[in-house]
């Protein structure tokens, strides 16, 4: 089982190197040539992804006591895949002229349009702000009206509780079963 394991880790040392010399390569490319590497260079990073499968599967069938040693192997591995993939990545889109040229542009016409097209977003972006603070504000407004709404008749009500005791308390005995006819203006609120 580990002599397969060892037989992909010598495939994978061997087109990982490939990988490495040919991305150093593409930065230095443009047209057709550069497209043609880049695509050779996926295909590469695909063998890889399988090796990698594969020498996952060969790790799972070792026996327990030397499994720890080849899934350190393989975590290694692995994260030489991630940076290599970073590096492709980083090499398509190199600093050449061609690239830098279709980012920055070399006209001032483009610049200009790019100014117009930022001061319409920046005022966009401002008439957008000032909705929501107002949206903001009318929430507030609102969840405040509505607590005081709450807290008022919550205080009415306990102002209420309170005169009906006094009344209660200062009215005679017949009176208590006709609380109706007790004038409550006639109280200090």
């Amino acid at each position: 089982m580990s002599s397969d394991f060892e037989a992909y880790e010598q495939d994978f040392g061997t087109i990982t190197a490939e990988i490495t010399n040919k991305i150093g390569k593409i930065p230095k490319l443009s047209g057709e040539e550069k497209t043609q590497l880049v695509l050779n260079v996926d295909k590469q990073l695909e063998e890889v992804r399988e090796l990698l499968e594969q020498m996952d599967l060969e790790v799972r069938e070792i026996p327990i006591q030397s499994r720890a040693m080849y899934n350190s192997r393989l975590k290694s591995y692995k994260q030489e895949m991630e940076k290599l993939e970073k590096d492709f990545k980083r090499s398509r889109i190199a600093y050449s002229d061609e690239v830098r040229n279709e980012l920055l542009g070399d006209d001032a016409s483009s610049s200009e349009s790019q100014r117009a097209h930022l001061l319409d977003n920046t005022e966009k972006l401002e008439r957008s702000s000032r909705r929501l603070e107002a949206g903001y504000q009318i929430a507030v407004e609102t969840v405040f009206r509505d607590r005081f709404t709450h807290l008022s008749w919550g205080g009415l009500h306990s102002q209420f509780r309170r005169k009906r005791r006094q009344v209660t308390a200062m009215a005679p005995a017949p009176y208590l079963c006709n609380m109706t006819t007790v004038n409550l203006t006639s109280l200090d609120m």
